[in-house]
């Protein structure tokens, strides 16, 4: 099975997806399961993860809606409050639901550095674990120190890291996110999507070789049998096309063996997120 798992999907509203600015027109539209489907199907995709986009009960019950009208939805990855008092009850309501897979909070929008080892925040961890929930990390530079704590307080959970972390491939620094790859990589509860890269970098000028240094890094940290493709659609087209972000991908996949290529194109992702 070939999957895409980092998909959005939205109806927008100006108040409700501010963080689309100005400077990001381009997907200040509405973008549905009906504007891909053909060019997955032209991909050779067989379906997508939807994640998560608004901090809202109401972005969950949006995806759920889709999956139940699209097929192409395998999984959800959508939002819950982890940090609430009632957050084992809203977990045991979505087990009703076998396409939710997981839960993402945007961590990168959220000034405290240690928003990821508060004490509420770990309670929500804990109650993902306890329901055999995933977690996509989505973080910046000033959260590495709080995530590597979560995670080595979690030995159990099921993470999966969004965008490699958001290298700052623009201004080709590399040093700081390295180390924090490399010591992110060495708990083996974590995974990783290659996805979202085309928007880490300069969107009009980026080239091939741009990449080269991070996907090297990444895939030498965390093996290829942890590692999955995201596109980050519809985010990606800021940087391009949907065909942009498989190659920025793909010229970097020379030396994976038959297995690897399936694995890390969709098996990676059915075996982490259960998908059917």
């Amino acid at each position: 099975m070939r999957i895409d798992t980092h998909q959005h999907f939205w109806l927008y509203n100006p108040v409700k997806d501010a963080w689309i600015t100005d400077e990001m027109s381009a997907i200040q539209r509405n973008f549905l399961p009906n504007d891909i489907s053909w060019t997955l199907k032209q991909q050779g995709f067989d379906g997508v993860v939807a994640v998560q986009a608004d901090q809202s009960p109401q972005e969950t019950q949006f995806l759920l809606e889709l999956s139940q009208a699209y097929a192409m939805i395998k999984g959800i990855v959508g939002w819950v409050d982890l940090r609430s008092e009632h957050i084992d009850e809203y977990l045991d309501d979505y087990s009703k639901h076998a396409v939710i897979k997981g839960f993402r909070h945007v961590i990168e929008g959220e000034d405290d550095p240690d928003f990821l080892y508060r004490d509420e925040f770990l309670r929500g961890i804990a109650s993902l674990t306890k329901h055999k929930y995933t977690y996509d990390l989505l973080i910046r530079p000033r959260h590495y120190a709080s995530t590597l704590k979560c995670v080595e307080a979690n030995p159990k959970q099921a993470f999966v890291l969004d965008h490699i972390a958001k290298p700052p491939i623009k201004t080709q620094e590399f040093s700081e996110w390295a180390k924090f790859i490399e010591d992110l990589s060495s708990y083996s509860n974590v995974h990783c999507k290659i996805s979202g890269l085309g928007t880490e970098a300069d969107w009009k000028h980026w080239k091939l070789d741009h990449f080269t240094e991070y996907l090297d890094h990444v895939i030498a940290c965390f093996g290829k049998d942890r590692l999955m493709f995201g596109s980050d659609w519809p985010v990606c087209l800021l940087a391009g096309s949907y065909e942009d972000a498989l190659k920025i991908v793909e010229h970097r996949l020379g030396d994976f063996n038959e297995d690897e290529l399936k694995g890390f194109w969709g098996n990676n992702a059915v075996k982490f997120y259960g998908l059917k």
